[in-house]
């Protein structure tokens, strides 16, 4: 399996047989000015919330790329007011898909549209596709409730926000591994903005002295997990 970071909180997993794209948010970012998003392929489009940080490329890239929407149902009716047609809404449960198994996890955050309107509640999702089990939080701040994940699955990694003010920080992200039993993170939502900008290598040091590992690709990096 690939994972693409296009910066933020928007990354591409590409599975044997499907490329999932996630909170696309890659115009609007001025540190992924280098990602031509016409090239961006996807057969599916994951989204966690309905923020601009989140959806600003939603609609275009729907559109481009003919994937199907996964959202919550109130982020499902605002795209296809805009003209979005293939969709699979999910609230707070599991589907099983023709290649893997989705299921939508509550993260603590906000959740209102672009325009002003309702998105319903902020999620994170849990894949089971390829033999793994890969955790994707979402924005979200630290919460108990993610204990439970270590009751149903056994996580090769977890793609966690770390860049705090908005979501969890490093530390918090830390803790979190603990709660859910996951020794390989992914970070994701720093050093966009001011407000969550980070010293990197105090927080790849700090994942090593707990024996743990943090992996942040550059923008438009590729890895293989």
């Amino acid at each position: 399996m690939k994972y693409t970071y296009y910066g933020q909180s928007c990354f591409l997993l590409e599975t044997e047989s499907q490329k999932l794209l996630f909170d696309p948010f890659i115009t609007h970012n001025p540190l992924a000015k280098a990602i031509d998003i016409k090239a961006i392929e996807a057969d599916y489009i994951l989204v966690s919330h309905g923020h601009g940080d989140h959806v600003a490329d939603l609609v275009e890239l729907a559109k481009q790329t003919g994937a199907t929407v996964i959202a919550m149902p109130e982020v499902i009716d605002w795209a296809q007011k805009q003209g979005i047609e293939k969709v699979h809404p999910m609230n707070f449960g599991k589907f099983t898909f023709d290649w893997g198994t989705v299921r939508m996890v509550p993260a603590t955050h906000s959740a209102g549209l672009p325009d002003g309107s309702y998105g319903g509640n902020p999620a994170g999702f849990v894949l089971e596709v390829d033999g793994k089990q890969i955790y994707f939080a979402g924005d979200t701040g630290l919460a108990i409730e993610m204990k439970v994940l270590a009751d149903i699955y056994n996580l090769d990694y977890a793609i966690l926000p770390i860049g705090g003010n908005y979501t969890m920080d490093v530390d918090d992200a830390l803790v979190a591994t603990k709660y859910f039993d996951c020794d390989k993170v992914i970070g994701v939502h720093y050093n966009t903005f001011p407000v969550i900008e980070i010293d990197t290598n105090i927080a790849l040091d700090k994942f090593k002295r707990e024996n743990k590992t943090l992996l942040l690709p550059k923008i438009g990096e590729t890895i293989t997990l």
